[in-house]
């Protein structure tokens, strides 16, 4: 069996809770080296592109260790800020994960979740007061959050129990999330009942079990049968893209045939669903009915 190829970390610290310290590592959660990436090539030469940098003024090339930053205030104008400054304004990593507060993990809107990193404890040392913080979270059902600054800027993170370790995601602002009146702007119309049952049936005939593995990226995968069979030498040969099913204009007729499932018997399922729950919605009018009757022949 191979060995694994150890992991690096991203970044390396203290974890702290109060008086409480333990040194920790972070490590990415995701894998994306795996993704295929291209090289832009000369085919007469065979040869990789090299890219230069080049003032769009003069339109002759300038060296990038020349180059410095700008800020557009307007068009064409720029402030320029030089190393010495953006370093002066820094944010110096303490190497410190401070712990500021406990929440409930429902309390923080999906929206706000950032990137995954795995925290785990950096060595031997310290370990137990890792394992106490990670086991009185986990008892509290509790999300941890804190700061911590990677790469020259402060994220703000959470910090939970997973498996053996902590699962650290850095969570977004208040200032990046757009307001949903940005693009929720119109007032939508009230549903049809008899649609919504029809669109209400079909979540429950769909209804599964989360199962990641499940899903794969199919351009991908299409990406790397591409790239086999060229270095095979084989043949690509383009398919003809699938037929569209005749559009369907009408709404009604489009919840139908998605309950029905395409073909079924020779009487319309989404029909016989909708007298079903007709005659349930009948019944207790009826029923409300009769007794209003029955209560005013009591009272003559």
């Amino acid at each position: 069996m191979a060995k694994q190829k150890a992991m690096r970390p991203t970044w390396e610290g203290h974890l702290r809770l109060s008086l409480v310290t333990c040194p920790v590592a972070l490590y990415t959660a995701t894998e994306r080296s795996a993704d295929i990436h291209f090289n832009l090539i000369n085919p007469k030469t065979n040869n990789r592109i090299r890219m230069q940098t080049v003032d769009a003024g003069t339109g002759k090339p300038v060296d990038r260790a020349d180059l410095v930053k700008g800020f557009a205030v307007s068009k064409n104008k720029y402030v320029l800020l030089d190393k010495e400054e953006l370093d002066a304004v820094r944010l110096e990593s303490t190497r410190i994960l401070d712990i500021e507060e406990f929440v409930d993990a429902s309390e923080i809107d999906r929206i706000y979740w950032d990137e995954p990193f795995y925290l785990a404890p950096s060595g031997k040392t310290g370990i137990e007061a890792y394992s106490v913080i990670r086991a009185a979270m986990a008892k509290q059902k509790k999300v941890a959050l804190g700061r911590v600054v990677m790469h020259q800027r402060e994220r703000i993170c959470a910090l939970e129990p997973r498996d053996k370790g902590i699962l650290l995601t850095t969570l977004r602002t208040h200032d990046e999330i757009r307001a949903t009146s940005q693009v929720f702007d119109r007032s939508l119309p009230k549903p049809d009942a008899r649609m919504l049952q029809i669109a209400e049936k079909i979540i429950e005939q769909q209804d599964a079990r989360f199962n990641p593995s499940r899903f794969k990226d199919r351009y991908e995968d299409a990406l790397r049968e591409l790239i086999a069979k060229k270095k095979k030498g084989q043949p690509v040969v383009s398919e003809a893209p699938e037929e569209d099913e005749e559009k369907v204009v009408d709404l009604m007729e489009a919840l139908k045939r998605s309950l029905r499932g395409g073909g079924g018997p020779s009487r319309d399922k989404a029909d016989r669903f909708l007298e079903a729950q007709g005659r349930k919605t009948a019944k207790p009018k009826a029923e409300k009915a009769r007794k209003k009757t029955a209560s005013r022949k009591s009272a003559a």
